[in-house]
């Protein structure tokens, strides 16, 4: 029997964009099953359950789970990785994921910390040039990278 192929990616999808549905969308085709990992942030007034629902709504296949009070330690120095490496493969400690999904540098630190694949989707945001920091810096401007719900979710919640 093939092993099974399981990706993982995490976020804040803050709000949840075009970039964040291109990299769903890879890891859907390439992987068995997907497991997207949804943390708490304060960069948006609009709760992680309800970002992770904009998620499972246009993709019902993945798995969610969430980072609910995440170390507030972050970077790519040994020191917070380590931190956050051990808070996330708790999060994720009934799974044997395969490959890690990424736009990212932390990307490799992921992969390297769990001994799996590192696969990067649009690292240089060539095919999808958006991040969520442009959108929360003006959704009425860049509201085409957004859904519609997410947008009305969003909208009277960022200040543009």
């Amino acid at each position: 029997m093939e092993n099974k192929k399981i990706g993982f990616t995490i976020g804040k999808f803050a709000p949840f964009h075009k970039g964040h549905e291109f990299l769903i969308e890879t890891a859907l085709k390439e992987m068995d099953k997907l497991i997207v990992v949804v943390y708490d942030t304060d960069v948006i007034d609009v709760n992680t359950e309800k970002r992770a629902e904009w998620i499972k709504e246009k993709y019902p296949n993945v798995q969610i789970k969430f980072a609910h009070n995440p170390p507030p330690q972050y970077g790519l120095d040994k020191e917070s990785v380590n931190i956050q490496m051990k808070y996330l493969t708790k999060i994720m400690e009934n799974e044997k994921p395969t490959h890690f999904y990424s736009s990212e540098k932390y990307g490799k630190c992921v992969a390297e910390y769990m001994n799996i694949i590192d696969r990067r989707v649009d690292n240089e945001r060539q095919t999808v040039p958006i991040s969520a920091s442009q959108i929360r810096d003006n959704i009425e401007e860049k509201k085409k990278w957004i859904e519609n719900r997410v947008y009305l979710d969003c909208k009277d919640k960022l200040k543009n």
